[in-house]
């Protein structure tokens, strides 16, 4: 079964960076499409951006040159590279894995999240 951890959150200022890891467990999981969302509070969860098993990435509009998705560790340990964080995304970020990018939104393995706050 894959397991997901997430780490990394904490408050930053406006125009600060922060680094989340999400580590998962699994045989297969380099095989996985692996990818973050957030949630804010009153608002819909929504893709940050994802990485397949090829290392392709897709980024949502509001991450494109500011955030960066990558694997390490022989594709065991998701990364999200945040840079130049406004307060609007301030948010739960959550790790996700499952074996197609298209059904990332409804996948069965989820981290239990890390809180992103930036002020």
């Amino acid at each position: 079964d894959v397991q997901l951890v997430e780490s990394g959150g904490g408050s930053v200022q406006v125009g600060g960076s922060l680094r989340l890891s999400c580590v998962a467990s699994g045989d297969t999981i380099g095989r996985y499409c692996m990818g973050w969302f957030r949630q804010a509070p009153g608002k819909e969860r929504e893709e940050v951006a994802h990485i397949d098993g090829d290392d392709t990435t897709r980024y949502a509009e509001f991450a494109k040159g500011r955030f960066t998705i990558s694997r390490e560790k022989d594709k065991s340990t998701l990364i999200l590279q945040m840079n130049s964080l406004k307060p609007e995304d301030t948010a739960m970020y959550y790790c996700a894995a499952e074996f197609f990018c298209s059904s990332l939104g409804d996948a069965e393995h989820w981290g239990q999240g890390t809180q992103v706050t930036v002020s």
